[in-house]
């Protein structure tokens, strides 16, 4: 039943998320503020909206880094590496100077594997990345994590360059 219940919530986020590469919009969705990352709470100075979804739903391609830097994984991975934790602890440094910012942290992966285990896969990548923030002193109430697994990619190629780029976990500052 949980599998089943599980699978349904999959594809009813694929068709949304199919229906808005496909459709031109004649106005606000009553989603767009949840799918924009309305987690955080902050649509000041339009700041909401900065995210993922929010830029694949204007048209616009997915951010690759931006204030903060994206943290790349290896391959069916959510360990954050040496790489990883140095990028990790120059975002925190910027989070801890500006600590009326929040952030939105999206677990993304590559193309290969399930919907459903790149879901899981994107969650855990983000909750690492959370937690390493956390421990470095960013309070954990200013961060919240969405996966998008593989549904948005940066790279669209099939080899391990493109690849290498989709296995992330992106920033978006929600608010300052």
């Amino acid at each position: 039943m949980r599998r089943a219940r599980t699978g349904a919530v999959v594809i009813i986020c694929v068709v949304a998320l199919l229906g808005s590469w496909g459709c031109k919009k004649k106005g606000p969705s009553p989603l767009d503020g949840d799918l924009a990352g309305e987690r955080g709470g902050l649509d000041e100075g339009g700041l909401a909206g900065r995210g993922s979804m929010a830029r694949v739903q204007r048209g616009e391609l997915p951010e690759e880094d931006g204030i903060l830097k994206d943290v790349r994984f290896s391959y069916d991975s959510a360990e954050l590496d040496e790489e990883a934790q140095r990028i990790a602890s120059q975002n925190a440094a910027w989070l801890r100077a500006n600590p009326t910012a929040k952030v939105e942290i999206e677990g993304h992966c590559d193309e290969r594997g399930t919907i459903e285990y790149n879901l899981g896969l994107g969650s855990r990548r983000a909750k690492a990345a959370k937690d390493y923030l956390v421990t470095a002193g960013v309070d954990s109430s200013r961060i919240s994590t969405i996966s998008y697994g593989k549904e948005l990619p940066l790279c669209h190629e099939q080899n391990e360059s493109c690849y290498a780029r989709n296995r992330r976990v992106h920033f978006v500052v929600l608010g300052q």
